[in-house]
């Protein structure tokens, strides 16, 4: 695996790939891998014939109070798992590379970068959207792997490669849980066992919304009113947000009467989780098959 470390050599490298006729398959990160990252890796390997793994926490994302300096890393780990699973680029920008002195330009996807987590997250998904376009263009990949875990960054970027006639396809894979459901987040490591077995609200009530949907509950009301009561049960959870809303505009439902996101932000004690769940009426789900997941 070569591990590149700035924007003109990888540049360089996507250049001498693409005139090669090789395919380019991308993997953003911001590091500190999973098994919901390696997943990607593992899918890019399958559909390109290149895979390149950026790993760069990235500043323009982070609000003041929010954890930049905190973010979990350890970059010869990553560079080890990575190796592990065949990829052969790491690409490792530095911060000043990506924004040098004077930087003024930034990407935005109004409206839907406003909604759920863009409501305690204002700055957020320009800053995803900025590193986002900057990796496509210093890449050049075919296609980019991302998580359904963060359901609206992937309808964000897919509407800005839409909106931007970008030649890349968004390659939404699912999420990657723990054997108990929870799902994998870099910012679990900042879970004490406590918050660990608390963190677990999410998934539950989220299985419980969607088997409600399946048996039959078409108001998004009680479906986020039993959400609401499910956390504010679990004391060191304090909700952000719920929300039912439409899979593809973020706007929310009144009525699941047809395919509907369930999002959750959750604050376990300092550490913020999100997950979600798509629900469909009309299609049965049992416990013991959620259970079985």
């Amino acid at each position: 695996m070569r591990v590149i470390t700035s924007v003109r050599a990888m540049k360089a490298a996507a250049s001498r790939l693409k005139d090669a006729g090789r395919t380019i398959g991308l993997v953003p990160t911001m590091g500190y891998l999973h098994r919901g990252h390696l997943s990607l890796v593992r899918a890019s390997k399958r559909a390109a014939d290149v895979t390149v793994v950026s790993i760069f926490v990235n500043p323009a994302q982070f609000g003041p109070r929010e954890d930049l300096k905190a973010y979990p890393r350890d970059l010869e780990r990553d560079a080890r798992l990575l190796r592990g699973e065949g990829a052969d680029i790491l690409f490792h920008p530095r911060p000043g590379d990506m924004y040098p002195t004077g930087y003024k330009t930034y990407v935005e996807v109004h409206e839907l970068q406003n909604k759920l987590c863009g409501v305690s997250r204002p700055i957020h998904f320009r800053g995803v959207c900025t590193v986002v376009l900057k990796l496509f263009h210093i890449v050049r990949p075919d296609r980019a792997f991302f998580g359904q875990k963060d359901a609206q960054q992937a309808v964000i970027l897919r509407r800005m490669v839409r909106d931007l006639d970008l030649d890349v396809r968004v390659d939404v894979r699912p999420i990657v849980r723990e054997p108990d459901g929870l799902a994998l987040s870099s910012r679990n490591a900042y879970l004490s066992p406590e918050e660990r077995r608390a963190a677990l609200v999410l998934t539950r009530s989220l299985k419980e919304a969607k088997i409600s949907v399946s048996r039959g509950e078409r108001r998004a009301s009680a479906v986020l009113a039993r959400l609401r009561a499910r956390i504010a049960a679990e004391p060191p959870a304090r909700l952000d947000y719920a929300a039912v809303v439409d899979p593809e505009e973020l706007e929310p439902l009144k009525r699941i009467d047809r395919r509907a996101l369930v999002a959750l932000a959750v604050f376990i004690g300092r550490t913020r989780l999100i997950d979600n769940v798509t629900v469909r009426p009309g299609k049965k789900e049992s416990p013991d098959k959620e259970k079985a997941r």
